[in-house]
């Protein structure tokens, strides 16, 4: 079947299998190898992506449900001069990673946490709760919520 989808401001004309998850076509159509498959059961976070600015685990859609929809991956959060996204650059800063396997599951999910709560007052418990369904076995976690909570606070970012 062929499908119409734009990824990362491009739109991308494809055919694909029925069966096709969309982490799938992101990796091996689209050469995206930045949105990971960690567990292929929706329970690790590594997969995540945005479609249509909401934060989904890519491993869980068919590719066939993101036709004519707006898919934004890790190497969409960059600007086009390749600066960092403040939401990167708080990761780098805060140490927000180590091996670097969940990180682009984090950010993308940390997007979505920046932009429910920028106007709103948050604490460490919250963004915990909030990155529930992304795990990390390197951090400890303390690392990534401190990393959010400094985005936050430097509200004046362009997040």
């Amino acid at each position: 079947m062929q499908i119409s989808l734009v990824v990362n401001d491009k739109l991308e004309n494809l055919d694909i299998e029925p069966r096709t998850l969309l982490v799938d076509l992101l990796r091996e159509k689209l050469g995206l190898t930045g949105t990971h498959v960690g567990c292929d059961t929706s329970q690790c976070g590594a997969c995540t992506v945005h479609m249509n600015s909401q934060a989904i685990k890519s491993c869980t859609v068919l590719a066939a449900q993101a036709a004519d929809q707006k898919i934004t991956t890790i190497e969409g959060v960059a600007s086009q001069d390749g600066s960092l996204h403040p939401i990167q650059e708080s990761f780098r800063r805060n140490h927000g990673l180590q091996c670097g396997f969940c990180t682009p599951g984090m950010i993308m999910t940390s997007l979505r946490i920046l932009e429910k709560y920028k106007e709103k007052k948050v604490d460490e418990e919250t963004i915990r709760h909030e990155l529930e369904g992304n795990f990390c076995r390197c951090t400890g976690y303390q690392s990534i919520v401190d990393s959010i909570l400094d985005c936050l606070k430097n509200s004046d970012e362009k997040i």
